[in-house]
């Protein structure tokens, strides 16, 4: 993440995405697929590290072994095996949407995961109960615990959009986006740019 200047000198955070070059790796047809999309590879991969059946896959697009391979059902225009899509699909002022995989936290609180208030004061003979997430249930009837009740648990590490994040600039010769906003994931994680 970085910060830049409007043209009203208003400072606005935003996001620095590398955005291509993507390689065309597959055309899904109606006929033969049952719905129609077009598969895009990017970021290099070694070929050590490849598997044998999608070293085939590559090659039949004529291109080098990719690490990520994403489908779009709704594409602008007509793609061809082995095209390639750059960041020049985008323009500066449109809005997008980002999936992403948000960061892992581990197993946290409720405090934490769902933004309880913990027990209210730490006095009136409270004993390391502040965090704690107070009852649980009802009484003899149901005599269980409702399914979905928010407790402590493992939290981040989940699919997660975001929507409607404007892009700012557009940068051809690094394929590089800059967004609004923030984006799910850490530092170097994959994303999925979708307009």
């Amino acid at each position: 993440m970085t910060s830049i200047f409007d043209a009203d000198g208003k400072n606005i955070p935003c996001t620095v995405i590398e955005a291509g070059p993507c390689v065309v790796t597959q055309i899904r047809t109606e006929e033969k697929d049952g719905y129609s999309a077009v598969q895009l590879a990017f970021d290099e991969a070694k070929e050590k590290n490849t598997s044998a059946p999608l070293k085939g896959h590559f090659a039949k697009a004529k291109t080098t072994p990719k690490r990520k391979l994403v489908e779009f059902k709704t594409f602008p225009d007509e793609k061809q095996l082995g095209d390639l899509v750059t960041v020049t699909i985008f323009e500066e002022g449109e809005y997008i949407d980002v999936v992403g995989t948000s960061k892992g936290k581990g197993f946290q609180g409720v405090m934490k995961r769902h933004g309880f208030g913990g027990v209210g004061g730490a006095t009136h003979g409270q004993h390391n109960r502040l965090r704690a997430p107070g009852s649980l249930g009802a009484s003899s009837w149901p005599s269980r615990v409702f399914k979905g009740t928010r407790m402590a648990g493992r939290t981040g590490g989940d699919r997660v959009k975001v929507q409607n994040l404007q892009v700012l600039k557009v940068y051809e010769e690094q394929n590089l986006i800059v967004v609004s906003g923030s984006i799910p994931g850490a530092k170097g994680s994959y994303v999925i740019v979708d307009k």
